[in-house]
């Protein structure tokens, strides 16, 4: 027996609409790329959406077209979000900061049509355009009056663009399963490869991110996304915020801690989404100047392990509750967040803050299990570790037009294969220890790059840290560190060894620091591995 309820479709579409019916006065604040403060509504933002779904109506462009993005966060972005995947077309953000040649790959291979550009990017399409044939035009993200001077072929501007077009749309249904956007790992080995997203994956996955024991988006709230909307899609955000009708600030091209605190000030933002090294910026420019927040009640780290020291000074200097979150592209992509349960807020301060250094507890609708080499489950007693898999209905079936890398990623019974070394406990708790390809095996025990880097990083002269492992005649492996210090600080390998000796067992203990100038990230800002690998694999240890 079947129940009796309505077969409606999960649509993009329905998210603004409800925005705009319902919450349709509340502000959408944007830093522009050009230098003013925009301000408008939900309610103008979806027909402004809907001037741009014609707009593309008048194009020729078809269901299942693919539409790139270039841009930062802004309401002009937002409103391509809802208009191409919306109108049945294809959002497809791509990471101004990849590498050309990386750029040529995804646009090529996800065959755009059309990409809409922000001024700041211009130049980067100008020297790749010759190699997209397929790409019909270009949209630059302004207005006639800052539209520059360029070689890109059947450029029009934005606000031209949508200037003729009615302000209401008949947005279409179609079935919920239907492709919504297209993202593109940035891994550093290999070709990118595309996750496909679905209507259905996109607003389940809504729900998820509104809900109090995720990251909680309420229509009380005003949210601040610095994770860029081209990073998978600011981690929901835009959508999560339409669902609840929160207001949004967009920060545009200036993600500095002066100017961020600027917006969180005047626009009183009271939740915020970034990596760590955004934090630790705006904490270096708090601890210059003095100043705090005064309605920033909420922080969202992810991307990247978060230092217990960045976790304090934000809760104990300026009263924020920081919210550790772990996902990835496949997964839309929120897996887990850190928000405790009732029970662990009586626990001493420092058994708080070992929760809040895990990458958080599973949410519903991700299930999860650790699996030894040969595959064997093993047990979530936070204790064993093992390689993270996952399944759920926010969580990629395959990648797109790859299917050498999707026969890769998954086990026989269909779970992604996340890649992550880690430990699960009773609560639902996931503890990341390394990367697979990451964990430095020594004398048959396992290492913890991620530990290590983050008892570094704890050492008031280290501005950044990466640990690999190096061969050692006897163990396998040893850990090298390589750190970039603090301006200024006089930081030597003793006083460095001497300090991390409190903070790590004996034989976790780097066999050898090196300093440098930088450290190369990814284009997520996630620490290079591979190439410290090729520049200091070789590296002698001195107890080799």
């Amino acid at each position: 027996m079947q129940g009796l309820m309505m077969d409606v479709p999960l649509s993009i579409s329905s998210l603004i609409r409800h925005a705009a019916l319902y919450h349709g006065d509340t502000e959408i604040v944007t830093r522009t790329v050009e230098g003013p403060i925009h301000r408008y509504n939900w309610g103008e933002a979806h027909r402004r959406a809907q001037q741009l779904a014609n707009a593309l109506k008048r194009l020729g462009v078809q269901p299942g077209d693919r539409l790139a993005t270039l841009a930062w966060n802004t309401h002009r972005h937002l409103e391509c979000y809802y208009a191409i995947s919306g109108s049945g077309a294809v959002l497809h953000t791509i990471n101004p900061r990849l590498f050309p040649e990386q750029i040529r790959y995804i646009v090529n291979h996800a065959d755009d049509r059309w990409i809409f550009v922000d001024l700041s990017f211009v130049p980067v399409l100008e020297k790749l355009a010759a190699d997209f044939p397929r790409v019909k035009g270009y949209v630059v993200l302004t207005d006639d009056a800052h539209l520059p001077q360029t070689s890109l072929p059947n450029v029009v501007s934005y606000e031209s663009l949508i200037a003729p077009e009615a302000p209401e749309f008949d947005w279409p249904t179609f079935d919920e399963r239907t492709a919504s956007s297209l993202c593109y790992t940035s891994g550093t080995t290999g070709n990118p490869k595309g996750v496909l997203y679905s209507h259905r994956s996109t607003v389940i996955h809504s729900y998820c991110v509104c809900a109090p024991d995720a990251l909680g988006i309420s229509s009380r709230d005003t949210i601040l996304p610095v994770v860029p909307m081209f990073h998978v899609n600011a981690w929901g955000c835009a959508y999560s915020t339409a669902m609840a009708g929160s207001k949004l600030v967009f920060p545009g091209a200036k993600l500095d801690g002066a100017s961020l605190h600027e917006l969180f000030e005047t626009e009183k933002v009271t939740c915020t989404l970034g990596v760590p090294t955004v934090w630790l910026g705006l904490l270096a420019h708090m601890a210059e100047t003095g100043k705090t927040f005064s309605t920033l009640r909420r922080l969202v780290v992810g991307g990247s392990a978060a230092p217990l020291s960045m976790i304090v000074a934000l809760e104990e200097d300026h009263g924020i509750d920081v919210i550790h979150a772990w996902g990835m592209t496949e997964m839309s992509p929120i897996g887990t967040t850190g928000v405790l349960k009732g029970k662990m807020l009586a626990l001493p301060k420092g058994d708080r803050y070992k929760l809040k250094m895990k990458q958080g507890r599973v949410v519903f609708g991700v299930e999860v299990k650790i699996v030894d080499d040969t595959g064997k489950r093993l047990p979530h007693d936070g204790v064993a570790q093992g390689e993270l898999l996952v399944r759920g209905p926010w969580i990629t079936s395959g990648y797109f037009e790859d299917e050498a890398a999707s026969r890769a990623a998954f086990d026989s019974e269909g779970w992604f294969r996340t890649g992550d070394i880690c430990t699960v406990d009773a609560d639902g708790f996931v503890q990341i220890t390394d990367r697979a390809k990451d964990i430095i095996k020594s004398g048959g025990e396992w290492i913890s790059s991620i530990d290590l880097e983050n008892a570094a990083v704890g050492h008031p002269g280290v501005a950044e840290a990466a640990v690999i492992g190096v061969h050692h005649p006897k163990w396998q492996e040893r850990p090298l560190l390589i750190v970039k210090a603090k301006k200024g600080a006089a930081l030597t390998r003793e006083a460095l060894m001497g300090y991390l000796g409190e903070k790590v067992a004996k034989w976790w203990l780097p066999d050898d620091i090196v300093f440098v100038d930088e450290l190369p990230h990814t284009a997520t800002g996630k620490l290079m591995k591979s190439k410290l690998r090729e520049e200091f694999g070789h590296h002698r240890l001195p107890t080799a």
